[in-house]
């Protein structure tokens, strides 16, 4: 059974180096990819492939992490972004076997990061594009933000919204005085990055992006971030005079796919199973923040009580059936993109 993981980070040296040489990225996530994970995050031999056959993970599909280039100014996010992007196709190019890509959108700037997704899967070849939540207090929902659904739209390419810190003032509100690791791990991977994607990809629904572009799909990690085992509650706002074209459910069946996140619980596949069905259903580990015990990845699939179709669905089929239908070439729709 051929297994794709989707959320599994890359950092070259020179976005490092970007990182820490630029105040507005000086945070928790910048220290925890340059220090504690930066020979994992930058390697695509050895240690890397190492892991993949260990955890039993045929193909990763490579991605910039949180922060991203969310929090440069423009100039920079562009310049950064389409470094990253260069560096990740020749990457795939040495390993094609082993590696596929996520490219990385300077947001900042919506329209460079419209064209930048253009170029990134007609000329690079990559599969869509990872999304670092907000840019900086422009939640993602913003009207901002809507040359990068229409060109993510138009080519029917996948965009996968990853976690961030919340911003400051939440974690001063919410997030501080328990103890200084207590603090940090609180507002990361403990639950402060997931309540974070999930409001997001919630005020993505509520503020109309969906209506706007009803062929957008996109792709959340850790069981849905939150949210998702929420939805009886959530569809309270279905009575909130929002003016939305569908039931706030049909969003979360109809635009967004979901992933572990390396999180192997077979009552969170149940759960998820139950809410949006296999089909909306994909892999990923996480690497390198969620390491697997020997073969870990490969077993929680295959042990799972789910028929051998339902399996390959997760591993391999539900992905490779999304972007199968990727614009490849230019049509009418990337077309007038290209002019705007």
């Amino acid at each position: 059974m051929k297994i794709i993981a989707l959320e599994e980070h890359f950092v070259p040296g020179r976005v490092s180096d970007a990182w820490t040489a630029t105040a507005a990225q000086q945070d928790f996530t910048v220290s925890l990819n340059s220090n504690q994970y930066a020979r994992q995050l930058e390697d695509l031999e050895d240690i890397r492939i190492q892991a993949m056959d260990d955890a039993g993970i045929d193909i990763q599909v490579l991605s910039l992490p949180s922060p991203g280039v969310q929090n440069f100014e423009p100039a920079d996010a562009i310049s950064v972004a389409r470094d990253f992007n260069d560096i990740l196709k020749g990457a795939i190019k040495n390993r094609p076997d082993r590696f596929d890509g996520f490219a990385t959108l300077p947001a900042p700037d919506p329209a460079a990061a419209a064209k930048e997704l253009q170029r990134a899967v007609h000329e690079l070849g990559l599969k869509g594009a990872l999304l670092n939540g907000r840019v900086r207090e422009r939640n993602m929902d913003h009207r901002d933000f809507d040359p990068i659904y229409e060109a993510a739209e138009a080519l029917a390419a996948p965009l996968y919204l990853h976690p961030q810190l919340p911003p400051a003032k939440v974690r001063d509100a919410y997030y501080t005085g328990i103890g200084d690791v207590a603090d940090i791990m609180l507002s990361m991977g403990a639950i402060g990055w997931h309540y974070e994607t999930g409001i997001q990809l919630l005020r993505m629904v509520l503020g109309g992006v969906f209506d706007r572009y009803p062929k957008l799909q996109v792709i959340v990690g850790h069981w849905g971030e939150v949210v998702l085992f929420y939805l009886d509650r959530i569809a309270q706002l279905n009575h909130a005079g929002l003016n939305l074209e569908r039931p706030i459910i049909d969003y979360f069946k109809q635009n967004v796919y979901y992933t572990p996140s390396g999180i192997f619980s077979p009552q969170y596949l149940s759960r998820t199973i139950e809410i949006v069905s296999v089909d909306r259903m994909m892999f990923s580990q996480d690497w390198p923040y969620q390491s697997s015990i020997k073969n870990g990845a490969r077993a929680f699939l295959e042990q799972a009580e789910l028929s051998v179709a339902d399996k390959e669905a997760i591993a391999h089929g539900n992905w490779d059936r999304l972007v199968s239908g990727i614009q490849r070439g230019p049509n009418d729709e990337t077309l007038h993109l290209q002019k705007s």
